[in-house]
């Protein structure tokens, strides 16, 4: 994979170790606060039942894939902890845990608050945690591991914090019930400005590393292909995806990066890398078998019957859902996530070059790859 899956955004690196992380984001991201919330308001998912999570070191954590996330192997790969969920049982009084990290994602979430989807006719099914919920339990949390203002800043700012990947679920909705996609890209410009406006907020706080992603290429899930697919139309011939879905992303993600460089030029002294999620992503839809995905890059591991074994009327986690004997030979999980395998190359794409690499040292001294959940 070329070097140009992170965009290095200064000149500044710093050489020692991250505290803590500190992830922002849906279910790309979520090890278990959905959970958490779906069993505080008696809700109930098919993503926490088997076979999610069947490939992990405890089943039952909310991860939305067979196993890990690229979350998860950025921890390992930097030598700290997997981050977890804000949202726990002991009502968040693992103060020890948490100054290590915290994850406020959440599956289902979308950058864009209810006030701002609804009256565009888009319900979010699974959560209100929105972007600015998530930044909110952030602020909440803080005081109590870190104290005073000042050590608090000072905390942020040796942090690794990951802004997203976030807004893929404010298109998901409207796109996966039918809206056509000429309206849904009118939100485009209002999730990147709320995912900006974020990090500024960051900043503000005094973050100076900060990781964001963009979205995936949306044109090869296979949840998209069996909505969103017909004869009208194009589909590109090297990889079966829809070229006008991966075009929106793609918009999504240069609209992204030409706000994120204006962040840059404001606050030269901040770390901000984009982390290229499409073109990490698009190598493996390109090469799959190269990657020992011999089941092909664009069919579901768990579903059901279909063209790319998706079926919207059955669920993985359901009991008439199917599942398939060897998930490391899928690219897709359940036709919207990815299994463990993808996830583990595409964190690999991204986060070993010499340049991310400097951002936090990689030294694993005193740090256990434990698993908090």
């Amino acid at each position: 994979m070329a070097s140009s899956s992170i965009s290095i955004t200064s000149g500044v690196f710093f050489g020692d170790s991250c505290v803590a992380m500190e992830y922002f984001g849906d279910s790309l991201a979520d090890t278990g606060n959905l959970k958490q919330l779906a069993t505080v308001s008696n809700g109930v998912f098919p993503v926490f039942l088997p076979p999610y999570g069947q490939d992990f070191f405890d089943q039952s954590t909310g991860r939305c894939s067979n196993g890990r996330l690229i979350i998860d192997f950025l921890a390992e790969r930097l030598g700290m902890p997997l981050i977890p969920p804000f949202l726990q049982d002991n009502g968040n009084n693992n103060m020890v845990t948490f100054k290590q990290g915290v994850n406020f994602a959440v599956a289902g979430a979308t950058a864009l608050g209810p006030s701002v989807l609804e009256p565009r006719g888009i319900v979010n099914p699974m959560t209100n945690a929105s972007l600015a919920v998530q930044l909110a339990w952030l602020k909440q949390l803080l005081p109590s591991i870190c104290g005073n203002d000042s050590n608090c800043r000072d905390f942020i700012g040796r942090s690794l914090i990951l802004v997203g990947e976030i807004g893929g679920n404010d298109y998901n909705y409207p796109i996966l019930w039918g809206q056509p996609i000429e309206e849904v890209e009118v939100l485009v410009p209002l999730v990147i400005d709320t995912i900006i406006s974020t990090i500024n907020e960051l900043i503000e706080m005094g973050a100076k590393k900060l990781v964001v992603p963009g979205n995936f290429p949306v044109g090869c899930s296979a949840s998209y292909l069996t909505v969103c697919g017909s004869e009208n139309e194009e589909y590109d011939p090297k990889t079966g995806c829809l070229v006008r879905l991966n075009q929106f992303a793609e918009y999504h993600n240069k609209l992204l990066q030409t706000k994120l460089k204006q962040v840059r030029d404001l606050h030269p002294d901040v770390n901000i890398y984009y982390a290229d999620y499409y073109n990490a992503a698009m190598e493996i839809y390109r090469f799959p078998y190269k990657y020992g995905f011999t089941n092909g890059a664009l069919k579901a591991c768990c579903g059901a019957e279909g063209r790319y074994n998706v079926d919207p009327t059955v669920q993985c986690g359901e009991v008439s859902a199917t599942v398939c004997d060897e998930p490391d030979t899928y690219v897709s999980w359940e036709g919207i996530h990815l299994t463990e395998a993808a996830y583990r190359i595409i964190s690999k794409n991204l986060f070993s070059t010499p340049q991310f690499n400097s951002l936090c040292s990689t030294s694993t001294s005193g740090v256990g790859l434990s698993v908090s959940m």
